[in-house]
């Protein structure tokens, strides 16, 4: 199953959605990166098949994607849809945040997040 994460293909892609980081994601990774969770690390921009994840912690098979403005307009939540449904194939879990929840309740972002991880280890 390796040939579906991080596969070469959507590198440069996965290079520009890093540099253009909206502030959200921007915030979000600030207080996940470098084990500051339990010790768990993220990785940020991970592709996985045809897709790339915000962020997605390897050893819990967690994915965190950050939902800004582009993923309510016309055919965006069928994708998106589809796309949780791939991943929950792949034996992933999914867990959704908005911009504003982030970037106004990050604390409680962080805590959903931790809560999560601990559930993984179960």
């Amino acid at each position: 199953m390796t040939e579906l994460f991080n596969t070469t293909r959507n590198k440069e892609i996965r290079r520009q959605l890093r540099e253009d980081s909206p502030p959200a994601e921007k915030r979000l990774w600030a207080h996940i990166r470098r084990r500051q969770i339990g010790g768990h690390r993220f990785r940020r921009q991970y592709g996985i098949g045809r897709f790339v994840v915000d962020f997605y912690c390897p050893e819990a098979r967690l994915v965190i994607e950050v939902d800004g403005p582009s993923h309510y307009e016309p055919g965006e939540p069928e994708r998106d849809r589809c796309r949780q449904e791939y991943l929950e194939k792949l034996g992933l879990r999914v867990v959704r945040f908005t911009n504003t929840e982030v970037l106004e309740g990050t604390e409680g972002v962080v805590e959903a997040i931790s809560k999560a991880l601990e559930e993984a280890e179960r």
